[in-house]
């Protein structure tokens, strides 16, 4: 057995099996295809789901691959153990119908010990209590000595996930060496020690459940199996974990150099040595696949990943962004399994430094909060922290708990640990009953897999002949439906296009001898039957009439010019802004294109100017727009762009249009680009963290903003009482001029009158030791209003501490004034300031003489004004 890299394991194992006739599938991506029970991709068998189920049709009856995968639930443990991750590489062969347990178990065996040269004597092989049939063949056929098989119960060594398919499995695992196990004499497979440890597991999927206990066999069974990279790693390399094998050490001692410490001598380093190490894996390869960091979903994994990555670099003393650094470290080390990295690794690194930077502001903000929490109280009061405030800081601001536990234990305090794991125990029971809990093996309500895929012609037509295959009214399918009834349509060929990639659905009619159905929308399902929704207008419907689809023409070449604008918009994108974007995501309708982009900041006017300018300018070159299917490896070599972390069989469409863009992608097109007309961007806005959004419109839809633009400013033109609309721009300068005279002239009346008003205050003067303290509240005044009245203040009692308000809007501008006497005597509007306006939930501060602050919960106003003098009296001497 020699010392074998993790990239080398990965390579052997796929070409062992494709020796054996097996096709090499690239590893989906983390996002699962057209799965509404995952988040994300969590086991090598989760994208071929489909093909075990019949859904869909495998390239070859065998498969393998290496598939990237992410599993949350134990996040809170990983780095505290060295057993715990979020990500790993999951090896597996496949059949589907084909092969079953003894070629699984003889290839199984062949590839551990004599491909890898592992001891036979060091494996060990657990099975189903019954299926004698495993041990059989594993004894029988293989020659593995019946001592060393264990039988193990159904909990451990039968895989079942409700109805479905299912079966027995049987692990094989690699005796690490009785130093590294419990000692006790029992001890054998099956222990909880770290002695035996599984590497390999075989499932037989032989069984279709009905999730009630009932098993029917399966006519061609299936094989399914699994076996973990980084495990792997560990008994060929001689290391204990994952985070001593060659790629992720490499990573880790990245994270050392940057944190000046070295692995294995401080376990509390340690700690977060191995959180920010797979946590950088994950969210490397997550943002690969073009995941952005966000409050929900998979977007939620990812923040929260980042963000506990970052706490800990902060733990060990690494100041200021590093993930994005120690994110090109992660990328090297995977550049030849997973290209896509490199592609993307500008976009990557510049996704995770976004989010580190936005990370630094949330701690600060939640060291802000925190700290005016225990400022409330006193120490010796507060002694345990509520749980609501700790949820509160940790659900609300991001900052993490073990951040606010260390705080507090600073001071000698805890947090109440039991209310705070309550509060988020009944944020997971509103997480989960706020989605609909979907099986992996649950199929549509209404069984129509004995349809047929509906034949799409819409290409190059949008009038077809077709016969109805099904009719679906009231949830069910029926035989017929008649006038007024509204149904779903599903025909053996449509020139309709179903809803997807962005693109909507086409509209239009069906229509026969006295008959005519409206479709009003388009869709189509995952195995290509187009479902045509609408209302029954005349006639009656039957399931095998003959009909005519038609089309709404001018709304398709809306939408087509629509679309493929967004193909060139991408390209001027990419020219203005820079290799880094990438589409993430589009919607294309008959009235407007809406395209999202990754781009860290907002466009100028001058960027907008020059997409917009390119992208006619291309539409004016009148290119040709040229549909090619081509092998994915030729379409690559052609320079053809995919979508963001999308997955896509070995033949490809591509849409060129000129030498400007080339795409892959699957929606109806113009033939030149001179029929777009004219493009205008209406809008660039966020929409998350790292993406925007250009709203734009084609065609027609440009003819209707300069229409609605005409009658705007005629509509101005009109108030404003001018002839012409070139004199709409001169008017509009005058009466804004005018308006600001007047605004300025009204200010400065009000200040004279506040700062007459505050005369009549000094008769209200409170002594306080040995200055004045006055308070007054003004409404309509400004902030230049209270400066007035400060400045007066100033002028006429230099020994008065002075506290003012102006509310407008719901909010108050708080101003603080000590005279020169008083500043003498200790008084400081600056700390004044800081301490009333955070009673008061805002901010401010300022010098000794004026301070300025603003605060929202204006009805406190009154009773923090009466603690002002105690405030005062700790200041004065």
């Amino acid at each position: 057995m020699q010392w074998t890299g993790v990239n080398e394991l990965r390579e052997k194992f796929l070409s062992f099996f494709e020796s054996k006739n097996h096709t090499r599938m690239e590893s989906a991506s983390l996002v699962p295809k057209n799965d509404k029970s995952l988040l994300l991709i969590n086991s090598g068998m989760a994208p071929l789901k489909n093909y075990f189920l019949g859904l869909e049709t495998p390239p070859n009856n065998r498969v393998t691959t290496c598939q990237k995968c992410i599993r949350t639930p134990d996040i809170e443990r990983v780095g505290k153990t060295s057993r715990h991750g979020t990500y790993f590489e999951m090896l597996g062969n496949f059949s589907f119908g084909d092969y079953f347990k003894v070629e699984a178990t003889a290839w199984a065996w062949e590839f551990l010990t004599q491909v890898l040269e592992i001891p036979a004597d060091r494996l060990w092989i657990s099975i189903y209590e019954e299926d004698d049939e495993a041990f059989d063949i594993w004894t029988k056929n293989v020659g593995i000595p019946a001592e060393r098989i264990v039988r193990l119960g159904k909990e451990d060594n039968f895989w079942e996930h409700g109805s479905g398919p299912c079966g027995p499995c049987s692990e094989i695992y690699f005796d690490r060496g009785a130093n590294v196990g419990c000692g006790r004499p029992d001890c054998a497979v099956g222990c909880d020690c770290d002695r035996y440890m599984e590497i390999w597991n075989l499932v037989f999927s032989q069984f279709n459940s009905d999730g009630n206990g009932n098993y029917e066999r399966m006519p061609n069974p299936n094989i399914d199996t699994g076996m973990g990279l980084e495990r792997l790693a560990c008994v060929m390399q001689g290391v204990n974990n994952l985070f001593e094998v060659d790629t992720v050490q490499n990573i880790m001692k990245h994270i050392c150099k940057m944190a000046g410490t070295e692995y294995n001598k401080d376990e509390k380093k340690d700690i977060s040595l191995r959180v920010i190490t797979d946590h950088i894996r994950s969210t490397t390869f997550m943002v690969g696949d073009g995941i952005i960091p966000s409050n929900e979903g998979r977007g939620y994994v990812l923040r929260r990943l980042l963000r506990r990555a970052a706490r800990h670099g902060k733990l060990l003393g690494i100041e200021g962004p590093f993930l994005s650094e120690i994110a090109k470290t992660v990328i090297n080390e995977n550049k030849d399994a997973y290209p896509e990295l490199v592609e993307n690794s500008e976009y990557i690194v510049k996704v995770i430094l976004a989010e580190e930077e936005r990370f630094q502001k949330t701690i600060n903000q939640g060291m802000d909060m925190l700290m005016g929490i225990l400022d409330k109280y006193d120490d010796k009061q507060l002694a345990v922290l509520s749980g609501e405030e700790a949820f509160k800081l940790y659900d609300t601001f991001g900052f993490p708990i073990d951040l606010t536990k260390e705080i507090l234990e600073e001071k000698g305090m805890k947090i109440d640990d039991e209310a705070f794991a309550n509060l988020m125990e009944e944020q997971r029971v509103r997480a989960r009953t706020s989605r609909k809990e979907i099986s992996g093996w649950d199929t549509e309500t209404i069984d129509i897999t004995h349809i047929k895929p509906t034949v799409f012609t819409g290409y190059s037509s949008i009038e077809e002949k077709a016969l109805i295959q099904a009719v679906i009214s009231g949830g069910q399918l029926v035989e017929s439906i008649e006038e007024g009834d509204n149904a779903t349509i599903i025909l053996d060929t449509t020139p309709f296009y179903g809803e997807s990639g962005g693109q909507v659905g086409d509209t239009g009619a069906l229509i026969s001898n006295g008959i005519e159905f409206v479709v009003q929308d388009c869709k189509k399902d995952q195995e290509g039957r187009f479902m045509h929704i609408g209302v029954l207008k005349k006639g009656t419907i039957s399931v095998g009439d003959s009909v005519v689809a038609k089309v709404d023409n001018f709304r398709r070449r809306s939408i087509m010019s629509n679309h493929s604008v967004c193909h060139l918009l991408q390209s001027a994108l990419r020219n203005v802004l820079g290799s880094h974007v990438h589409q993430a995501g589009s919607m294309y309708d008959e009235n407007r294109c809406r395209f999202d982009f990754s781009h860290f900041s907002a466009m100028t006017r001058e960027e907008i100017k020059k997409v917009e300018d390119e992208v006619n300018g291309m539409i004016l070159s009148a290119l040709p727009v040229i549909v090619e299917e081509l092998p994915i490896a030729q379409a690559k070599e052609k320079g053809a762009m995919a979508l963001f972390g999308e997955k896509y069989g070995d033949i490809v469409r591509v849409v060129s249009m000129g030498e400007s863009s080339v795409e892959f992608c699957g929606g109806t097109h113009v033939s030149n680009t001179c029929e777009i007309g004219v493009f205008k961007i209406i809008s660039e806005s966020s929409v998350a963290a790292g993406v925007r959004r250009i709203e734009a419109a084609t065609g027609m839809g440009v003819l209707h903003l300069l229409e609605d633009a005409e009658n705007v400013i005629g509509a101005v033109a009109s108030e404003l009482k001018v002839n012409t609309q070139n004199e709409v721009v001169n008017k509009m300068q005058a009466v804004a001029k005018e308006m600001k005279e007047k605004d300025k002239t009204i200010e400065e009346l009000n200040a004279k009158v506040a700062a007459t008003q505050v005369d009549g205050l000094f008769g209200n003067m409170r002594s306080v030791g040995s200055v004045k303290f006055i308070f007054g509240g003004f409404s309509g005044t400004t902030a230049e209003g209270l400066r007035a009245v400060c400045d007066r203040v100033k002028q006429k009692a230099p020994d008065v501490v002075g506290i003012f308000t102006a509310v407008n809007d719901g909010k108050a501008t708080v101003m603080a004034v000590c005279g020169h006497d008083a500043v003498k005597a200790g008084a400081h509007a600056g700390k004044l300031i800081k301490e009333i306006t955070a009673k008061l939930g805002g901010k401010g501060g300022g010098k000794p003489d004026m301070a300025q602050g603003g605060v929202t919960e204006i009805f406190k106003i009154d009773e923090i004004m009466a603690e002002v003098p105690s405030i005062l009296e700790q200041m004065v001497k």
